[in-house]
């Protein structure tokens, strides 16, 4: 391992958030500036220090002003994108043309947090396993296909072969699943995380998250139309953060439950 982490304990949720989940929130009339999320939402202890990574107000305006202009706003693509104004049979699919912003916005809404890169590489790598595909046992196989993930084989693409698409959330499930159930990690859209995107990562860490500001977010996963080297686990890319993309989505990390 040449960058080693230790993160305390957390929950990752087993899908990306789908349409029918984010429809939701639209619904409640959130995530816009009309309503934002509280102050400090989403905050715990990183970096070593308490109450780190939550909502700061200063984000309220890179929100849209409200949901008429959110439904409008998440419609960034006729073709692969997966929001319907109406509810209909998208509603398993995995949100997309979401900014860093509406993603923060959404988990906190959902009492959860936009997931750290350590935390999600921890969930991708199968902890100490060091896997090189979430579904890679042992650790070091390279294999896959189709039935592991939805992205771009080389030949063809995975789903809509032409021009590829997003997948139902959990449709290469058991085959592509990580070591703890979450399906997805790889390839079907990459999945926004808290961190800024820093280089080099952090070397250690513990709780770490990159919070000074730089240009862009850090995105995981690959998507529908990379190639298979781009959904390993340990590949990192940048996102603009108020960018919408067909490709970027989002998953929820979430507190240990305790007794």
């Amino acid at each position: 391992m040449t960058n080693p982490a230790t993160v305390s304990a957390f929950r990752l949720d087993t899908y990306e958030v789908t349409v029918g989940r984010f429809r939701q929130f639209v619904t409640a009339g959130m995530g816009t500036q009309s309503s934002p999320p509280s102050t400090g939402a989403g905050a715990r202890t990183l970096n070593g220090l308490a109450n780190q990574g939550g909502w700061d107000p200063s984000f309220n305006a890179n929100l849209v002003a409200d949901t008429t202009t959110l439904v409008a706003a998440v419609n960034c693509n006729a073709i692969t994108q997966s929001w319907t104004d109406t509810p209909g049979a998208n509603e398993a699919l995995p949100m997309n043309c979401i900014t860093w912003f509406e993603a923060m916005a959404f988990c906190a809404w959902d009492g959860g947090f936009l997931p750290t890169e350590a935390e999600w590489n921890y969930a991708a790598a199968g902890g100490t396993d060091q896997r090189a595909y979430p579904w890679s046992n042992p650790a070091s196989d390279l294999t896959i296909d189709c039935s592991h993930a939805n992205y771009d084989n080389g030949m063809v693409n995975c789903v809509t072969p032409a021009n590829g698409a997003v997948d139902r959330v959990g449709g290469d499930s058991p085959t592509g699943d990580g070591k703890w159930g979450q399906a997805d990690l790889a390839g079907n859209v990459y999945e926004w995380m808290l961190d800024w995107y820093a280089s080099p990562y952090g070397n250690p860490c513990t709780d770490c998250a990159a919070l000074t500001p730089t240009t862009h977010r850090s995105v995981r996963g690959g998507h529908f139309r990379d190639i298979a080297s781009t959904l390993r686990g340990g590949f990192r890319s940048p996102g603009t953060p108020d960018a919408r993309d067909t490709g970027v989505g989002v998953r929820c990390g979430r507190m240990p439950i305790t007794s």
